[in-house]
């Protein structure tokens, strides 16, 4: 589910309780005798939870999940391209529907609302305009604050439409429904026109017409849009709490080095107060020298204790279009970092397995007690290209599934002794300090100092009882002090490591 928290909820449960991921050294002083490593996701072992088993879905990918807090319930839906199978263009690549009690074992239920070349039981919830090209990529909504109960989920996907002056042109499109399976089209669209075409030609003249119109020998007719510097085809939304507004992460299209349009794609931002009125994109982070033939694909981004992290699709076109995932790091939205470019979060599976050739991210971040789950889509071929490549008998897609403990995305370790100490903080008003880290062979301590350094009475590491196991949160506590007992001002907290790795810390 997407993170929707107003502005002034956000800051509210920022002041209850604070976490410091010790995913970056934001937070962090100073860490001597330490090393950053990445937490790998761990694959589920009943993946893939969906497959491809119904004529509609020659090849599945792009995936968006919703749990419902109060059922526990879980709802995906995920796009299944049926292509020369649909005798009707609207039907090529259509958005499917899928439900689960545990977020495992999901069922495609018999709706009745779009046939499949006269089969009317299938579980497709949206199929396409069937102007041009085929409709692509499903990312939903659920907006607890929306009014109209007939907008409470909607749905942001990329397909084609005529506008005003009746051009068929490619963009952002806008979907409502009340209960995320029956979904009304909104009839604007699109809401913002993306470039297609006219790849290594180079941009119009400002003031020149950017769309082109040209007839083939054979009928048809090839359409351009030669947009300099506009989003492409998918749509990746969250709402930033700390703009109070929504935000869109997802393909941008960069200029090569003769200047020629549809070089390599890059991570492009635009942003809406509504989602019907979008800001102009801003290209926020971009392949470099560092990456050589790799490119990005989809940079979908959730929100986490004051961070936002992207698990970006690396692209590799020279190997057929696979793609891996790499997290990355912000905290503004605007500039990112990329500290585990050479330590991917999440490769493709070796062999010939339905998630070994390509890796589809979302925005979507389910937590469940104390674990993370990551749904992906997935093929067993590179994502671009087409063709065979795609419906070939070999490929094989669907929807996998991988894990973490919470808040689990980076440790600080100490393979012998190390500590962490934090930027001075204000402890006013905090009651408990808890850790979240590994420690079944060593131990972590906490100690407190005052802003100059100095290690105060009773707070000492001497004074703490340690952990000494694994655990996701772990309260410390010091023999004859409690934190209501420091003095005015404020404070540093240091960590002291033995064979030990800490991922976050947390004050309540």
């Amino acid at each position: 589910m997407r993170f929707l928290l107003l502005p002034l909820l956000f800051s509210s449960a920022f002041a209850a309780e604070r976490t410091f991921l010790m995913a970056d050294d934001h937070d962090i002083l100073f860490r001597p005798g330490t090393t950053r490593v990445l937490e790998k996701p761990v694959r589920h072992p009943q993946n893939p939870l969906i497959t491809e088993d119904k004529p509609w879905e020659m090849a599945i990918a792009w995936t968006s999940v919703h749990r419902d807090k109060a059922t526990g319930r879980y709802q995906m839906w995920y796009q299944a391209y049926a292509g020369k199978r649909a005798q009707i263009k609207t039907h090529e690549c259509v958005v499917c529907f899928a439900e689960s009690a545990d977020g495992i074992a999901f069922t495609k239920p018999d709706l009745g609302l779009f046939d499949f070349n006269g089969d009317k039981k299938t579980n497709i919830v949206l199929i396409g305009s069937g102007l041009h090209g085929d409709r692509y990529g499903n990312s939903v909504i659920v907006d607890p604050r929306e009014r109209d109960a007939a907008k409470r989920y909607k749905m942001l996907y990329y397909d084609w439409a005529k506008n005003a002056k009746g051009e068929i042109i490619a963009g952002l499109h806008l979907a409502f429904s009340p209960d995320g399976i029956r979904w009304t089209k909104h009839p604007e669209a699109p809401l913002y026109a993306t470039a297609f075409g006219g790849k290594k030609m180079q941009p119009p003249f400002a003031g020149e017409s950017p769309y082109h119109e040209t007839a083939l020998p054979d009928g048809r007719v090839r359409r351009q849009l030669l947009l300099p510097m506009t989003m492409s085809d998918a749509a990746d939304p969250l709402f930033d709490p700390k703009r109070g507004v929504w935000a869109i992460y997802g393909k941008m299209w960069i200029h090569g080095p003769d200047g020629g349009l549809g070089w390599k794609h890059g991570m492009g931002r635009v942003e809406s107060p509504d989602l019907l009125h979008w800001s102009k994109p801003q290209l926020v982070c971009a392949p470099d020298e560092h990456d050589d033939a790799l490119e990005f694909h989809t940079s979908p981004v959730f929100f986490r204790h004051d961070r936002y992290f992207s698990l970006n699709q690396i692209l590799n076109r020279p190997a057929g279009g696979v793609m891996d995932i790499e997290l990355m790091l912000s905290r503004d939205g605007i500039e990112w970092e990329r500290p585990f470019r050479h330590d991917l979060w999440l490769r493709r599976s070796p062999g010939e397995q339905f998630d070994s050739g390509t890796l589809a991210t979302n925005a979507d971040i389910v937590v469940e007690g104390r674990e993370m789950r990551f749904y992906y889509g997935a093929y067993s071929s590179g994502a671009t290209g087409g063709g065979i490549n795609i419906t070939g008998d070999q490929q094989k897609s669907g929807v996998g599934l991988v894990t973490l403990p919470l808040d689990r995305f980076a440790a600080v370790t100490a393979a012998d002794k190390g500590q962490i100490t934090l930027k001075p903080l204000d402890l006013k008003g905090r009651t408990e300090v808890y850790v979240n880290a590994k420690a079944s062979e060593g131990a972590v301590w906490a100690e407190i100092l005052d802003e100059d350094g100095f290690r105060l009475p009773g707070f000492d590491k001497a004074a703490c009882v340690p952990l000494k196991k694994d655990a996701v949160r772990y309260r410390f506590a010091w023999k004859d002090k409690k934190l209501a007992d420091l003095p005015p001002g404020k404070h540093h907290i240091r960590l002291h490591l033995q064979k030990a790795a800490v991922y976050a810390i947390t004050l309540r």
